[in-house]
């Protein structure tokens, strides 16, 4: 499984990788066309993809706004991730449509330039989902508690959802994310959370607790971080959803806001 990409000191959520390189390949497709119509195609396209994104955006604010009502500069602080893929593709296709009804001169080049990023973003997202599909179990290692007691995933959950942390006490984003989470732990006790540090030693842990106040259960111990290797995402921090039977359904890169764990959360809606 891979949920990050590693680009120099970067490190890529996949999802967001295979957004910009459809957006690249849309920019080559429409500027290889353009040239032969005659006509500039890269502002447009580019135009498509940023009003994509702001549409997305808003779909994701509108469906969750009770989340951000305590804190509307949340809004605009897309670090969380939260976007709406219908909400988007919906204003990408208004203002393609937009475009081709005001500029006739550009409708085949933006037609087969948008087309190419939508097949290119569409046909990898499934072939990846469809790989990983037979490799999201929870998984078998085994880690340990503070105290020491030797412990796997599949104990703590206790034949419950679960979600799956990956943070350390020097990675600012998992830090402004704890009080999301606990707040989660304690209102959601039918989900099993788990923080699962990586690298770091028991006292460290202990005294990072300590600081802050916070009041987590099931924090573990992973000092290889072993865990971020074999889910795939060298990124910290990493939020892993299980649903009962043990399979991940969602995955989450970078920092949680309360509106993007709610709609992770929706993820055992099912169950």
């Amino acid at each position: 499984m891979m949920l990050s990409v590693n680009i120099g000191p970067l490190s890529l959520p996949l999802a967001q990788l295979l957004l910009i390189s459809a957006f690249v390949i849309a920019l080559i497709v429409g500027a290889i066309t353009g040239r032969k119509e005659g006509v500039p195609i890269a502002g447009t396209v580019s135009d498509v993809f940023l009003a994509a994104l702001v549409a997305a955006r808003i779909g994701f604010v509108i469906q969750y706004f009770e989340h951000y009502q305590e804190n509307l500069w949340g809004i605009i602080d897309i670090r969380d991730g939260g976007f709406s893929v219908i909400a988007g593709l919906t204003g990408a296709l208004a203002l393609i449509a937009w475009k081709l009804w005001r500029h006739p001169k550009i409708r085949r080049s933006l037609i087969i330039a948008s087309a190419s990023g939508v097949l290119v973003w569409g046909s990898v997202s499934l072939l990846v989902n469809l790989i990983e599909s037979s490799s999201r179990g929870i998984p078998e290692a085994r880690f340990s508690l503070l105290d020491g007691t030797p412990v796997m995933l599949s104990e703590v959950a206790g034949n419950k959802p679960m979600v799956v942390n990956l943070w350390a006490t020097w990675c600012p984003p998992c830090i402004r994310e704890m009080p999301v989470l606990e707040k989660a732990q304690q209102d959601n006790p039918d989900i099993t959370f788990v923080f699962v540090n990586q690298g770091e030693q028991p006292e460290t842990i202990s005294r990072f607790m300590s600081q802050h106040k916070f009041s987590l259960r099931n924090v573990l111990t992973d000092t290889s971080a072993s865990l971020g290797r074999t889910t795939g995402s060298q990124a910290l921090p990493t939020t892993l959803f299980y649903d009962a039977s043990g399979q991940q359904v969602n995955a989450h890169l970078g920092e949680l806001s309360r509106a993007s764990l709610a709609h992770n959360l929706k993820s055992f809606d099912t169950d």
